[in-house]
């Protein structure tokens, strides 16, 4: 059995993809570990990269090759400085210079050294080999950018077996059915069961810090997002609209840092229509922020960054002015719960499965957590996610021009009111009249998955990415 830990399902990372960006820099990084551990890496005379299906066909707009070189230079997605990646690019390919890991400098020429090829390799759609020309000699090591931020070398049929993967999880859970059967053996609450996993392999201090440290990525990113104008990178000239939505809400109160914006907004009085706006505000505000190459956590993935950390703002600043961290460590384990029971049972690549597996299993997520918050059973919990997924089955992954924009910075704002609608439906039904178990819903979503056409799992051949001419954006 798997043990995928929350700060599996929720990374810090870079914009605009968890499969396309964030993939690509960890497995450079990986390769570079494989060269130290192999004792070649300083005997490598020169690189080259191979970026093969949906990493070829949507890399550019995905800013897969800036990725790429950015893992090898040796630089941390968690902690670079986003401002600096511009200049970071511009060096490389002014002086066809590439400096491995901060170590060796090496002759490379983007434009040559990195191949975007068309073809897929025959176990995911996002493959990429690295090769390194040693002693006269080309050694080469293929990886595969599963989604989410996710790496792995072995085929999915080998990673799936039991006996490759040994879980020390004390409540081990594959299935809905198997994480119910332990919250009524322990009497404990969904957050908790996987609490008590996340303890059996690191302090619950370095939990709550850790927990801490993405929740303050996430409102950071909010904040961001609702401050900064303009139009976005990449061609489409899609212009910010977080910035005028949240001008236009947030009230006379005076705030200087994110923790003040929450009181302020906690502070305005909010009508109906403008509840739907501040959820879409702050869905929009990840996804700008994403789209520009800025700091996201991957929840599950980068496409579809907005739709929890929206939710649990909603939570804190509309349910509960008295909401605290508790709420928010909860929130959060229960939605890496969640997310993992997707990842295990189906996927969470939109190159596999659509927009689907990133905006609908993050919908799904923040959903399930919600109602827990709001005082839900672990029962009502998982219904809430599977309502949630149930209405963004056969999603499809069309991004105009490869961008991490339209239509993918919206589907997060309406990923979230879903969620929060699939939150309310769940505490107003009773488990016994439940006719669509959660681990059914994921099963038919890895089917849907199987059977959607190629051109609809983020390549950009079909749907709105060839429905719209770029160039009139």
């Amino acid at each position: 059995m798997e043990c995928i830990s929350v700060f599996d399902m929720l990374k810090i990372g870079v914009g605009p993809s968890s499969s396309h960006t964030l993939g690509p820099w960890r497995a450079a990084e990986r390769w570079i570990k494989e060269l130290k551990a192999n004792n070649t890496f300083d005997k490598v005379e020169s690189i080259h990269v191979d970026l093969y299906g949906s990493l070829s066909l949507t890399g550019k707009g995905h800013a897969t090759d800036y990725a790429v070189m950015l893992g090898l230079c040796g630089s941390d997605p968690e902690t670079i400085p986003t401002e600096t990646i511009p200049t970071i690019i511009s060096n490389i390919k002014s002086t066809n210079t590439l400096v491995l890991n901060n170590e060796r400098a090496l002759p490379f020429n983007p434009e040559t050294d990195i191949v975007f090829n068309r073809k897929f390799l025959p176990f995911h759609s996002n493959g990429m080999i690295f090769t390194a020309l040693i002693d006269g000699k080309k050694k080469k090591s293929t990886f595969y950018s599963i989604g989410g931020g996710f790496v792995v070398k072995e085929e999915r049929t080998n990673h799936k077996r039991n006996f490759e993967i040994k879980c020390s999880f004390p409540y081990p859970i594959d299935k809905g059915t198997e994480l119910l059967q332990f919250c009524n053996d322990l009497g404990l609450p969904i957050s908790q069961v996987v609490l008590e996993n996340e303890k059996s392999i690191r302090e619950e201090e370095e939990i709550d810090k850790e927990l801490q440290r993405i929740w303050d990525t996430m409102l950071e990113c909010m904040y961001i997002g609702c401050h900064t104008e303009g139009n976005l990178p990449g061609g489409l000239n899609v212009r910010r609209r977080a910035y005028d939505m949240n001008q236009n809400l947030k009230g006379n109160t005076p705030y200087s840092n994110p923790v003040e914006w929450i009181y302020s907004i906690r502070n305005t009085e909010v009508k109906f229509r403008q509840i739907i706006k501040w959820v879409s505000c702050f869905a929009l505000a990840v996804n700008e922020v994403n789209a520009s190459l800025g700091r996201v956590v991957t929840a599950p993935t980068n496409g579809s960054a907005g739709v929890i950390p929206s939710v649990l703002m909603y939570y804190l600043v509309i349910e509960n002015h008295d909401g605290n961290f508790e709420d928010i460590k909860k929130f959060l384990l229960v939605a890496g719960e969640i997310g993992s029971i997707f990842k295990k049972g189906a996927t969470i690549s939109a190159a596999m499965g659509g927009c689907q597996a990133e905006i609908g299993v993050s919908s799904a997520m923040a959903a399930g957590a919600l109602t827990e918050l709001l005082g839900g059973t672990p029962e009502q919990v998982l219904i809430a996610a599977e309502i949630a997924m149930e209405h963004h089955l056969g999603l499809t992954c069309d991004p105009i021009g490869g961008l991490v924009q339209i239509p993918c910075i919206e589907r997060n704002a309406m990923g979230a009111i879903k969620a929060i609608n699939a939150a309310e439906l769940a505490l107003d039904t009773d488990p016994k009249n439940v006719k669509v178990p959660l681990d059914k819903v994921v099963a038919t979503m890895w089917e849907t998955a199987k059977d959607m056409n190629s051109k609809y799992k983020e390549t950009s051949e079909g749907g709105l990415a060839v429905g719209v001419n770029m160039a009139d954006c």
